[in-house]
């Protein structure tokens, strides 16, 4: 059922990705990794809905999303941008394939780091934390969302690898073959990935000739 709800807070992330604190229903539920379909409670933009994950926590007092806008069409990230505190959205139920079956590598390209940010989170509360690695991919420093927040609570586990630029604390290039046999000792371990459509793909290809199992790589289908 679509739920009109109220936002009550927004945070600048990135140059192109804010954050979006909503109010939540009663009895609303989620796990961490799912996503919703949101649309803008405006007449022009009320039946545009949109996929996008929770990264708040189902236990928590509101729902959240991380989203990155882009400028270059007028669509409904771009809308979604110039909305402030108190504008609404209709927000639909949950539903996703991405959710944690175990301790293993998460490997993100760009936006696609949303549905993990929940599960780590959630890791991190529970004290889970410990024995998952996450591999994130982006063209410049400025796209990666959450840097801070992911070297807090991973420290050494949490890789960042920038395609367009060499900057320190940050590997250059993209996460091909070679990289995954440089950081990954065991495939026997579980693979989630979520990206850009080329990139889910060919890494996911990439994992099995390494000899990881393919009902042990999580990706959304």
């Amino acid at each position: 059922m679509p739920n009109t709800l109220k936002i009550l807070d927004i945070q600048t992330l990135t140059h192109d990705v804010k954050q979006y604190k909503v109010e939540k229903p009663d009895g609303y539920s989620f796990v961490p990794g799912q996503a919703t379909e949101l649309a803008i409670n405006k007449e022009e933009w009320k039946s545009e809905l949109r996929p996008f994950t929770f990264t708040s926590l189902p236990e928590d007092d509101h729902l959240e999303f991380v989203i990155k806008s882009y400028a270059d069409h007028d669509g409904v990230t771009n809308q979604l941008d110039r909305l402030v505190v108190g504008d609404e959205l209709i927000v639909n139920d949950s539903w996703g394939a991405i959710q944690y079956n175990g301790k293993g590598v998460f490997i993100a390209g760009g936006a696609g780091v949303t549905p993990f940010i929940a599960i780590l989170k959630s890791l991190k509360e529970k004290g889970e934390l410990s024995g998952n690695r996450l591999f994130f991919a982006n063209k410049t420093k400025d796209d990666v969302i959450l840097e801070g927040y992911f070297k807090e609570i991973l420290g050494g586990d949490f890789i960042s690898i920038l395609e367009k630029e060499k900057v320190s604390g940050h590997e250059n290039g993209r996460i091909d073959k070679d990289f995954l046999e440089k950081h990954v000792q065991d495939f026997s371990q579980h693979f989630y990935v979520c990206g850009p459509d080329p990139m889910v793909k060919a890494i996911s290809e990439i994992l099995e000739k390494l000899g990881a199992n393919p009902e042990a790589i999580t990706f959304e289908k």
